[in-house]
């Protein structure tokens, strides 16, 4: 099949004759080097020499660049990455890519199945399927017409990094999927997989990394998550990446019965599906492949950390529903950890980014599950107390889930009388503010906003979109700003010249300057963006939203009582705790003060109670051709409305856009208001966010 490059380049000169021939061919090499992609990547069957498949590559590449006019986008040499960006978008999932519930024995397991007998009200068996549980990164890939479109990270489950570009220099990610008689392509689809590298790969990659002088990564779903992550897709296009699939969410123009159907046509499409994966019959079953899986785990040229067990039929599925995030019929069964003894020889104590002071053992160093440690999370102070930990102690430590090293337990008979009780401090040990301990919550925190341990991240919180949306202030500005003591709080954001800017590294004039005007437009913010700017605990940008509706001065905020905020419908004990504290600390209230003298001014918006969508609740399905998702959603919740991924009782309107899916059915089923896009637009007043 192959052909030397002396033959190609004359083969090129004929067709650079005739235009129709050349596609032709173009057409038949892609299909040829997607077909073995095919056998290489999915069924490990290759046909064809690594030579002879160069060879067809050499000759596509030649004729793309000798007839520019044709389409690329989905050509097989678009593997090898793009210009770097300056920074990811985000990408709303269709349907939420929801995170699973863990079980760590077969008690867990079987209580797991007798939930699920319970909410459905039956003795029989229930068929399952289960799965290897992959130490990867979770991706979800969109199809239109069985072209990848978007790929884009797990990220919040709503919310993901659009990655489509290093996603497609994976070999084993189809650019198109393949098409047969007995499944055909749906009109929109969104599939699941997991990113992962090999074991052996990994140890290549980081022999090379270390003769070039740069750090190993420590473990392969590092590896995979920071090749993901690269803004250079070339860089991405070196690293050995492969993916698994696992699951579809939104379809349309197909159903299914079954999650064991889906798998089936997922492989048929041209997705690598894991070949341990089995059918259960009942609970029982699914029990005896986790203690397989956990036989075989370390013979696998990839790491798992445990077994998935999906409810089989996808009825069943949709009536168990989910708990928040978590789906009841589906649950990550992990593995137990390697366990091995050392000696805690210090406790120390670390203030994360959102105030919470976390002890940390340091222990002399052990190796644990193939790994060298040498420190270890002992989470919180209850923690320390209920397992009577010393500084000094003889300690059992494991590495949970294979990557977190904790200690297990202490062993008592090796005490000598010499270890040290520890406690947590009663200030920050960065920045000696008060460390408070709400009630409910187990965590110990420093509350104080300008903490220097809390700082950067406080200010990239503050900077980002759904704050005070600063263009431009990225990380490594923000990191130099802190690093040099320019910036100590939110509020020196808004007293930088472009003096003290030019005293960073790689600041150019034009820079500074823009990040100025950007820093100037962003003075006044509507109130719910600064509230969530602030970044106080439990507050999120639904929570600032709700209180601003209800205070439409941040003055009126800051003055509000625990009882006040608790009257509130949306907000419990934790939420108006935190609030009232934070307002109470006076250094808190010394950067707003701060931010007031600068000239930031937020805007208050109008309260829920005269909002035209007041109290009403709308979920949206289908593409939608005049607005994002996102873009409708901020203008439901700017006019009193919520917006809902699932269909409730509570729900008032189902706005459907072209190729609906299931939640159009439900809405008809359930009596539910379904409006297309000209009605929503007329329901809001004619305004558009596109």
């Amino acid at each position: 099949m192959g052909r030397n490059s002396q033959s190609t380049q004359a083969f090129c000169e004929i067709w650079a004759m005739d235009i129709e021939l050349a596609i032709k061919r173009i057409e038949e090499l892609r299909f040829l080097i997607n077909y073995h992609n095919r056998r290489y990547y999915q069924l490990d069957d290759p046909e064809i020499s690594d030579a002879e498949y160069d060879s067809l590559m050499r000759e596509l590449l030649e004729l793309e660049k000798q007839f520019p006019e044709i389409d690329v986008t989905h050509s097989p040499t678009q593997r090898v990455g793009a210009a770097p960006l300056e920074k990811f978008s985000t990408v709303a999932h269709l349907t939420p890519m929801l995170s699973l519930s863990n079980a760590f024995s077969e008690q867990e397991i079987i209580d797991f199945h007798e939930r699920i007998k319970r909410f459905l009200g039956v003795n029989e068996e229930i068929r399952f399927v289960t799965e290897p549980k992959l130490d990867g990164v979770a991706v979800n890939l969109i199809y239109e017409k069985g072209l990848l479109t978007v790929g884009a990270t797990r990220g919040d489950g709503s919310v993901g990094e659009d990655i489509t570009t290093n996603l497609k220099t994976i070999p084993a990610i189809p650019l198109k999927m393949l098409a047969t008689e007995d499944t055909p392509v749906p009109e929109k689809i969104e599939i699941r997989g997991e990113v992962y590298m090999e074991i052996g790969a990994l140890k290549k990659l980081n022999r090379r990394r270390i003769q070039e002088g740069e750090p190993p990564f420590a473990n392969p779903r590092n590896a995979a998550a920071g090749s993901l992550r690269q803004l250079d897709s070339r860089i991405t296009a070196r690293r050995p990446l492969d993916i698994f699939y696992y699951a579809i969410g939104m379809v349309a123009g197909k159903t299914f019965k079954s999650h064991q159907e889906v798998l089936q046509a997922l492989s048929r499409w041209g997705f690598k599906v894991n070949p341990y994966i089995r059918q259960a019959n009942d609970i029982h079953e699914c029990i005896q492949y986790y203690h397989q899986m956990n036989e075989i785990r370390h013979e696998l040229p990839y790491e798992i950390d445990g077994i998935v067990i999906k409810v089989d039929a996808l009825d069943i599925q949709e009536r168990l529903g989910a708990v928040s995030r978590n789906p009841r019929w589906s649950i990550a069964c992990k593995f137990q950890a390697t366990q091995e003894t050392t000696v805690i020889e210090d406790i120390i104590v670390q203030v994360g980014r959102t105030g919470v002071l976390t002890p940390v053992a340091l222990m002399k160093p052990v190796r644990v599950g193939g790994v060298t440690i040498s420190r270890a999370t002992l989470h919180n102070q209850d923690e320390i107390r209920k397992k009577d930990i010393r500084i000094g102690d003889t300690v059992v430590v494991q590495r949970a889930g294979d990557v977190i090293p904790e200690v297990v337990k202490v062993l008592e008979s090796k005490r000598t009388g010499t270890e040290k009780i520890f406690t947590l401090p009663p200030t920050c040990p960065e920045c000696g503010s008060e460390v408070v301990r709400l009630e409910g919550e187990v965590a110990s925190r420093c509350i104080g906003l300008a903490c220097p341990a809390q700082v950067k991240e406080r200010i990239k919180h503050f900077a980002a979109r759904g704050g005070m949306d600063i263009e431009g202030l990225g990380d490594k500005i923000v990191a130099q700003l802190v690093d040099t003591k320019i910036v100590k709080d939110p509020s020196a954001i808004y007293f930088l010249t472009k003096e003290k800017l030019l005293t960073l590294e790689r600041m150019a004039e034009k820079s500074a300057t823009n990040l100025l005007d950007a820093i100037e437009l962003s003075k006044s913010p509507p109130l719910e963006k600064f509230i969530f700017a602030l970044g106080i605990r439990h507050v999120g940008e639904h929570i600032a939203r709700v209180l601003t509706e209800e205070f439409a001065t941040l003055e009126a905020l800051i003055g509000a009582t625990e009882e006040e905020l608790l009257a509130i419908r949306e907000i419990g004990p934790e939420v108006a705790g935190s609030v009232t504290k934070f307002f109470r600390h006076p250094s808190n209230l010394k950067v707003i003060e701060k931010l007031r003298e600068a000239g930031v001014k937020p805007v208050g918006t109008v309260q829920r109670s005269s909002a035209p969508l007041a109290g009403k609740s709308f979920v949206f399905t289908g593409t939608l051709s005049d607005f994002t998702r996102s873009g409708a959603k901020e203008i439901v919740e700017s006019l009193g409305g919520r917006v809902s991924g699932t269909i409730t009782k509570e729900t008032d309107y189902v706005v459907a856009g072209k190729s609906p899916g299931s939640k159009f059915q439900k809405a008809q089923s359930s009596g539910i208001a379904i409006i297309d896009e000209e009605e929503f637009l007329r329901l809001i007043g004619g305004r558009q966010n596109k």
